[in-house]
């Protein structure tokens, strides 16, 4: 299943008028962990998206692949990459000609089913680790953990002739792929929680209700925090200055 069918599936399950999203498109041939909004949790969509994630990836050493996984066009070489190392730190990568990345509007991978391969322009990632877990004749299994929108099949072509046979995701920021399950659904003050709080009194969950900035208090250096009031997340606030400007309100 593809993300999109994850979606899908779920949309179909909460009936006509609910709106469901997912935070990070998982490719077609990964597994793993995927996280579902449901409702006004989609609101907070962009706050889950930059989570840092964390994969575990099987290369299969001697090969090429022209999309870097096993789904694409498969070249043997027999060349072993004398070292498999992954380094880690801030690296520039260049999204792979088969990804979603848009260029003038449209996907890379559209343009590269129509024979028109192109690489979107080249971006930090940051890799926090990279482990090798064990290796097995032509096979190396890695456990990563890198910010969101880093290509780990790209950090396995990179060691040389190799491509991603399997990749799963592990986790997305505190969530981890060993506490998932279908039918588990977290409220929004839990799942939000990676964000600072900063609880309201009522006078000031009835502002925020509406739009209005509250003063940043004592410490503003947090990029957003959760605005909370009665046991609800209000809002999600960033500092604008000396003050906390709620950009994304989900109580009326």
């Amino acid at each position: 299943m593809t993300s999109h069918d994850v979606v899908a599936v779920v949309r179909r399950s909460m009936g006509r008028g609910i709106k469901v999203g997912h935070a990070g498109t998982l490719d077609p041939f990964a597994t793993g962990l995927l996280l579902i909004l449901v409702g006004r949790a989609t609101r907070a969509q962009r706050f889950l998206l930059g989570l840092p994630k964390a994969y575990r990836a099987v290369a299969r050493l001697g090969w090429r692949s022209d999309t870097g996984d096993r789904d694409g066009t498969l070249e043997m070489t027999g060349r072993i990459p004398a070292e498999l190392a992954i380094p880690s730190g801030t690296i520039m990568q260049r999204p792979p000609a088969y990804s979603a990345v848009k260029v003038g509007g449209e996907a890379l991978y559209r343009k590269a089913r129509r024979g028109e391969p192109v690489e979107g322009e080249p971006r930090p990632v940051t890799v926090h680790r990279a482990d090798l877990l064990w290796r097995e004749g032509d096979r190396a299994a890695f456990e990563i953990e890198c910010s969101s929108g880093t290509y780990v099949r790209q950090l396995i072509a990179a060691l040389g002739d190799a491509y991603c046979e399997e990749l799963e995701r592990t986790a997305i920021g505190p969530f981890a792929l060993s506490e998932a399950d279908h039918d588990r659904v977290l409220p929004m003050i839990d799942a939000l929680a990676f964000l600072p709080e900063r609880p309201l009194d009522a006078a000031e969950a009835a502002q925020v209700a509406h739009g209005v900035r509250l003063p940043a208090g004592e410490d503003p250096s947090a990029p957003a925090l959760r605005l909370t009031h009665a046991g609800e997340v209000v809002a999600i606030a960033e500092p604008r200055g000396s003050e906390l400007q709620p950009v994304v309100v989900f109580a009326a």
